[in-house]
């Protein structure tokens, strides 16, 4: 199933930011690992509906992809 793509950003910025306060780290910084990140490349090829997680749980897989790097 393919997300709508406005509605998939909307949810990226949502998840970077996030992302950007828990890690405390700046926009550029979090933005940067979130598009060269797993959890990226996985919603954006529509795997497993991943999409249709909340933003909090896509966020806190953001930052177990992050601490194992």
């Amino acid at each position: 199933m393919t997300a709508n793509p406005i509605l998939l950003q909307k949810k990226y910025v949502r998840i970077i930011e996030q992302f950007s306060e828990k890690e405390s780290m700046s926009l550029d910084d979090a933005l940067s690992f979130f598009y060269h990140s797993e959890i990226y490349r996985l919603i954006s090829e529509g795997v497993s509906d991943l999409h249709c997680m909340s933003d909090e749980y896509l966020t806190e897989e953001l930052i177990s992809e992050y601490k194992e790097k």
